[in-house]
């Protein structure tokens, strides 16, 4: 497995995840950062958690599917063997 190096990381991340602007105060571009950063965080953490409800209802979903196939499945089983008990065809008296 390939090392990350830390350094090209971050001059990655800082120029295309999360740019800061240049300012003159360099405590306020660190404030600034930690802020888009927990922002970023925060916006994360919603999409997990909307995601997580949305893959549970999925669930639910493919559950009540796979019921009823079960169930369809048995039906079509229990047809088709009153089909084979069912008496052979025979010629009309008329024949």
């Amino acid at each position: 497995m390939e090392s990350i190096d830390a350094a090209a990381y971050f001059r990655f991340a800082e120029r295309h995840i999360l740019p800061v602007p240049a300012e003159e105060d360099p405590m306020s571009d660190e404030t600034n950062r930690i802020t888009r950063l927990e922002e970023t965080l925060a916006h994360q953490a919603k999409t997990i958690e909307e995601l997580s409800d949305q893959l549970a209802e999925q669930w639910k979903t493919v559950e009540q599917m796979r019921t009823k196939l079960d169930r369809l499945t048995e039906r079509f089983l229990s047809l088709e063997e009153q089909s084979l008990e069912a008496p052979g065809i025979t010629r009309p008296p008329h024949y």
